[in-house]
């Protein structure tokens, strides 16, 4: 495969756009493994060079963790030689920014020696759809995430509101300076169909949905997404983080991942079927299946950082053991009220650090193979799965590390994500695990310093 070209069409309807719209900037981005967004910021007068001939970003951006430390032994680097990459714009995400006057951003696919780059977040969602598409099924998936709106008061983060407040309440006590209205202003100008928005448990923390759809589309706009949140937050005097868990004190934040699988031509939700148990189809019972079967492996891309895990605790609404069951909270895998249309499959092990593209990627995957091979999710677990479960029952992992090796000891995930992005992913993981263990918190010098 060789580097896409756009259309004529296409090329002209967009440089037409970037006319009227007054656009200055283009913002030519793609999604590193953290789900951050690389850019590279183009005038428009250059950005007909850049839809012949792309751009250049280096390769081993690819081995960097997010104090820029690079990993070694990822492949992208000091064994080939720090070379560049070329991202060419998919003008299918060209995007006017609403908070930032005179400026688009459009995601860019990445090639490397004219050839897509195999461990590219958004080249892997690509070649696992295309295994759905060879089984003539459409995965259809949502993005349901929390995050915090925090304050910096005297140097500390405080939570943006501070009064008491109750979950469902949305109102000017819980966002005074009427942030979320903003965000979703702005999601609602982008055409990326924000569902609903509403306040979670705890003070300062929201929680937007984005109305489903395919998947590629669902991580390109829950990309974008999450740099509206951040940006408009910024710009008016405040941080949010989609952080699992900022503080001790407050609870996590969770990336709940709505999943079905439609047919491509009629669109039909084939989960639904009303003869089976819990009007449950056989294909998503197998889909279930995939779920549980390779929940441990897949926590590594569903859970990427150190701090993903301080939220997997029993009680906390996180996973913990990995049952399913009907409209439990519980449960790893949530199987919502909804039928016909809107039956599907939740996994709430996701937080909103994750990159969206290796999350459907990973989930989807782990789906396809339990469909594939009829993999029988067992009894729908019943109850407080956290009081209740067995002591046999496996568990999600509790650290960073250990879900990295349960990722490299999968052969099924392993072999759908590709042997070089997990090359690449593992390396970077490991190095922040480690850079982790070396540093002495503030818990343990408040718990130790005075009485040892």
């Amino acid at each position: 495969m060789t580097i896409k070209s756009q259309t004529d069409s296409n090329q002209e309807a967009i440089l037409r756009q970037i006319d009227s719209a007054h656009i200055r900037t283009i913002k030519v981005q793609f999604p590193d493994f953290y789900g951050v967004a690389r850019t590279k910021a183009v005038p428009a007068r250059q950005f007909p060079h850049v839809l012949e001939h792309g751009i250049q970003f280096a390769l081993p951006t690819f081995s960097l963790d997010l104090a820029g430390n690079g990993a070694a032994g990822t492949g992208t680097a000091e064994e080939v030689g720090f070379p560049d990459m070329t991202a060419i714009p998919d003008l299918s995400t060209f995007t006017v920014l609403p908070w930032e006057p005179h400026t688009a951003a459009v995601i860019a696919d990445l090639y490397y020696e004219g050839k897509p780059i195999p461990l590219a977040p958004r080249n892997i969602l690509k070649r696992v759809l295309d295994q759905y598409a060879q089984h003539h099924l459409m995965p259809i998936v949502g993005s349901e995430l929390e995050f915090y709106l925090l304050k910096c008061d005297n140097g500390t983060w405080r939570t943006y509101a501070q009064r008491p407040s109750m979950v469902y309440t949305w109102n000017a006590t819980i966002d005074p300076d009427g942030i979320t209205r903003k965000i979703c202003d702005a999601v609602e100008e982008m055409g990326h169909r924000a569902l609903a928005v509403s306040h979670e448990f705890f003070p300062g923390q929201f929680e937007i949905n984005l109305d489903h759809g395919e998947a590629l589309n669902m991580a390109d706009r829950t990309f974008f997404y999450k740099q509206a949140v951040k940006e408009i937050a910024w710009q008016n005097g405040l941080m949010a983080t989609f952080m699992a868990k900022p503080r001790t004190d407050l609870g996590g934040s969770g990336y709940h991942t709505h999943m079905s699988i439609a047919h491509p031509e009629t669109r039909e939700n084939l989960f639904y079927d009303p003869r089976g148990d819990g009007q449950l189809s056989d294909l998503a019972c197998g889909f279930i299946g995939g779920q549980i079967a390779h929940a441990r492996a897949i926590t590594a891309v569903l859970a990427p950082t150190v701090n993903s895990y301080k939220r997997f605790v029993p009680g906390a609404f996180a996973p913990y053991f990995v049952v399913w069951g009907f409209d439990n909270r519980t449960c790893y895998i949530r199987i919502p009220p909804e039928r016909k249309g809107g039956t599907r499959v939740e996994n709430r092990t996701a937080d909103g650090v994750a990159n969206p593209y290796l999350v459907f990627a990973a989930a989807l995957t782990a789906g396809l193979d339990g469909i594939e091979n009829h993999l029988n999710p067992g009894v729908p677990f019943s109850g407080d799965a956290y009081s209740t479960a067995s002591s046999d029952t496996p568990i999600i992992p509790q650290y960073l590390h250990e879900a990295v090796t349960a990722l490299e000891e999968d052969a099924v995930i392993c072999e759908a994500m590709g042997s070089d992005f997990v090359k690449a992913f593992c390396a970077v993981k490991r190095l922040e695990s480690q850079r982790f263990r070396a540093h002495v918190t503030d818990w343990e010098f408040n718990e130790y310093a005075f009485h040892l």
